[in-house]
């Protein structure tokens, strides 16, 4: 058995981590800005349109829905953890996805809007001390009917 000498990880840090994430998401910041908020080694990120492995699986992801979505706003309703051991702890996040996008020639772009509950395992890094995602999953995506059109 390993026994961890990293501190367990507060309920503040994750928070963080997650309020971190989504305003990332919603500037659209370069990727390699997301480097210090995923582990090294093993990440594995579940998607609705599919797993990607490793930073350059979510490199791809993410260069591919940066230039789907726009106008982009992510508001967490909830995180939650629960410490499954010193070495990481699962958070149960849902966060409130709003992003509009866009089909050539039609005259209006189309909004999104859904409620996305997620699973995530969230470690604490042995380079920065700082924690990091390990594990990524789209549990569900809540879609809200209606029409949204800009």
């Amino acid at each position: 058995m390993v026994v961890s000498n990293l501190a367990p990880l507060t309920d503040l840090e994750i928070q963080q981590l997650a309020t971190d994430w989504y305003m990332k998401l919603d500037a659209h910041v370069p990727v390699e800005e997301y480097v210090p908020l995923l582990v090294e080694e093993d990440l594995e990120m579940r998607f609705p349109e599919g797993t990607v492995y490793g930073f350059d699986g979510f490199k791809g992801w993410y260069e591919r829905v940066t230039g789907i979505f726009f106008d982009e706003v992510h508001t967490l309703k909830k995180v939650a953890s629960t410490s499954t051991g010193n070495d990481h702890t699962e958070v149960k996040v849902i966060v409130n996805w709003q992003a509009s996008t866009w089909e050539p020639p039609t005259a209006k772009s189309q909004r999104i809007v859904a409620d996305a509950n997620q699973t995530w395992v969230v470690k604490r890094s042995p380079k920065t001390q700082k924690p990091v995602i390990s594990l990524y999953i789209v549990d569900s995506l809540v879609v809200y009917q209606g029409n949204f059109a800009k």
